[in-house]
């Protein structure tokens, strides 16, 4: 297995963490008897030799011996060794990683047809990826699936058939005829959703019309057959490969076959919909934790009516699963007001447990604890006795206040409690800023006239340095920006603030508390003409807010409207619209600036509900936002957790845009 590794100069090639001269242990370390020093072995070769995926000259030099192990019988484990060859040879790897395991693709042949049903299961795939024969590979594959009798296997034999359908597409119709063959009777339920998934993703036509009951029946006809649960205080190894597989799901082979059922529905919403809810309503707990996780996905990327998924993860709270109501609760925190379907449920879990109402790092502070922040994001007023009982006590979770902005006005009663939290802040604490942030965002949204001197104490008392004064100076000053004229005792402070890095939103909170134009336009000015990123943007939004006493700012903000970049040129034609109140110059800009820039959307919406009927030759923009079925932020790699809310909101403000015609 290893004639030559010593031959080899593994001190002069490279891993994830230097030198490589570590590698001849592991890889002998994985022919150990001793599964321990197998799984520290395994962990050490995802760790750094093929750490995140990534491929160094190491690792090209250990695929022959890794091919040499995965060949001898006497070898434990040989199924995590052939995962690992296949990884290292996909093509997202490079074309070095994929060549030297294409130089031993044959072993995959023999490694398909072994005793072994965890080594067969990896080498599947490894034949439609690296084996270029096409006819011999589908040959293969029809083959092992007449004889094979582990379920797994086939499973992975239905997903070899897939993936051959969808990358050798001139060659498919053999694949798809066997697939076709695999999704109905005699064989199990489990092999037939798998071939319906991969029907969905390679020759979709192939599918039956009813596609979405026969799914939810095959899914409870194998929950019915399910033979092997999870062993209860299961334990894994603490390595990184350890922690992986704890964070997999129960049933992961149910899992993945209602992911690539999903995907395979893609921008079918409708019967993704209908998917969900049939398996939501199951009578099996771990089909339902699978629906739970698979919708989040959903959630993010479509538009549609999800009452009914969003009230069946409710239902889900009432669960004595500790595993399924924990993943219910955070799919509902993601949703905002979306998880008003579900309130009642949050609202009796929240009740029924004061031990969830904060949840405890090894490090760090205490935050809200899932179903009570999502309760709060839902905007639900039954969320504000209990969050001022966190208030009272020793010390508020981390974060509560920028949770306490989703309850609007129905927060009021908590602003006491907020200010004094404010009021106690060690100023030379290092932690100042971050104590004071969520805390000065709640009472900005409350508008709460009172908070003005424990604002003031934070503007004043402020430690120098530079990150943490610098942050919190900003959030104070925007805070008595949205005060209004009731923070007039802060504008000493804050004509201090006009020469700082500060100077465009300090000129904001001056005029909101002086409405003297005059006073804060020079400086607007400089910001706008010198000034950088967001600083730019904030100065032209504080422009707009200045109306026809800006006229002087119309030539700077014409050229940075014309040729800006993303947010900031929005900012400057809604600015120029207040100013001027010419819609014809600045339409063109903001058409322009809504297909270029979708996060920019937003606030063009915005700016299209003000501007009236004078907005009308844009009106297909957001006609156009409220027919579209996807997100406008959805993305590939996945999503911020305030996607959701963001893309409602634009969704609001499209429909007050048109009804403001």
């Amino acid at each position: 297995m290893f004639t030559g590794i010593d031959e080899v100069d593994w001190a002069s090639l490279r891993h994830a963490h230097g030198s490589a001269a570590d590698v001849p242990g592991l890889l002998r370390g994985l022919a150990s008897a001793d599964a321990a020093e197998r799984e520290a072995a395994l962990d050490g070769m995802y760790g750094s030799v093929h750490h995140q995926g990534n491929v160094y000259d190491s690792t090209l030099a250990c695929v022959p011996f890794l091919f040499a192990l995965a060949a001898r019988a006497e070898v434990p484990d040989r199924a995590a060794i052939v995962e690992l060859l296949v990884s290292i040879g996909t093509e997202s790897a490079g074309p070095p990683a994929r060549t030297a395991v294409l130089a031993g693709a044959e072993a995959f042949v023999s490694l398909a047809e072994d005793p072994c049903p965890g080594v067969r299961r990896a080498a599947t795939a490894a034949l439609v990826r690296f084996l270029d024969e096409p006819a011999r590979v589908l040959e293969l594959l029809g083959r092992r699936i007449a004889v094979e009798r582990d379920e797994q296997v086939l499973r992975a034999l239905t997903a070899s058939l897939g993936l051959f359908a969808r990358s050798r597409p001139a060659e498919a119709a053999g694949a798809v005829r066997l697939l076709a063959a695999q999704s109905g009777p005699p064989h199990s339920p489990g092999t037939r959703l798998a071939a319906l998934g991969q029907l969905g993703l390679g020759a979709p036509e192939r599918l039956p019309a009813d596609l979405v009951p026969t799914a939810v029946r095959l899914l409870r006809e194998r929950s019915g057959h399910r033979t092997t649960a999870p062993a209860p205080g299961r334990t894994e190894p603490d390595t990184l490969v350890g922690r992986i597989r704890r964070l997999r799901p129960s049933d992961e082979e149910g899992s993945n076959l209602l992911r690539t059922l999903h995907r395979a529905l893609d921008h079918r919403v409708a019967d993704r919909i209908a998917l969900l809810v049939g398996q939501l309503d199951s009578p099996d707990a771990m089909d339902r934790c699978n629906a739970v996780r698979m919708s989040a996905g959903l959630f993010r990327e479509w538009r549609a009516d999800f009452r009914a998924p969003v009230s069946l993860i409710g239902a889900q709270l009432r669960s004595a699963e500790d595993q399924l109501r924990d993943a219910a609760v955070s799919v509902l925190a993601e949703l905002f007001e979306l998880a008003a379907p579900a309130a009642d449920d949050l609202h009796a879990l929240v009740i029924a447990r004061p031990d969830l109402w904060t949840h405890a790092w090894e490090r760090g502070r205490p935050s809200l604890g899932g179903p009570l922040k999502a309760l709060t994001r839902s905007g639900d007023p039954r969320a504000v006795p209990v969050l001022a009982q966190s208030l009272a006590g020793p010390a508020a979770p981390a974060g509560l206040g920028f949770e306490v902005v989703r309850l609007g006005a129905a927060a009021a009663p908590l602003a006491p409690a907020l200010r004094r939290r404010l009021g106690r802040i060690p100023l030379d604490s290092p932690e100042a800023a971050e104590l004071a942030a969520p805390l000065l965002a709640a009472l900005t949204a409350l508008k709460d006239p009172a908070a003005v001197p424990e604002v003031l104490r934070l503007l004043r008392g402020a430690p120098d340095g530079l990150g943490a004064r610098e942050a919190l100076v900003g959030q104070a000053v925007r805070a008595l920006d949205a005060l209004g004229t009731t923070a007039r005792a802060a504008t000493p402070v804050l004509r201090g603030l006009l020469d700082t890095r500060h100077a465009a939103v300090a000129a904001g909170a001056l005029w909101s508390a002086e409405g003297d134009a005059q006073a804060v336009l020079p400086f607007l000015l400089r910001e706008l003409t010198l000034g950088r990123g967001r600083g730019v943007r904030t100065a032209a939004e504080q422009l707009g807010r200045l109306g026809a006493a800006a006229r002087e700012a119309l030539p700077a903000l014409r050229a940075l409207a014309e040729s800006g970049r993303g947010r900031e040129r929005t900012a400057a034609a809604r600015a120029w619209w207040r100013i001027e109140g010419d819609p014809d110059p600045v339409l063109p800009v903001l058409r322009t600036a809504w297909s270029e820039n979708p996060y920019a959307r937003g606030a063009i919406a915005e700016c299209l509900a003000e501007m009236g009927p004078a907005g009308a030759p844009l009106r297909d923009l957001p006609s156009g936002e409220l027919t579209a079925a996807r997100r406008h932020t959805a993305r590939p790699g996945g999503y911020g957790s305030h996607d959701i809310a963001r893309d409602e909101r634009l969704l609001a403000d499209c429909r007050t845009a048109l009804a403001r015609r």
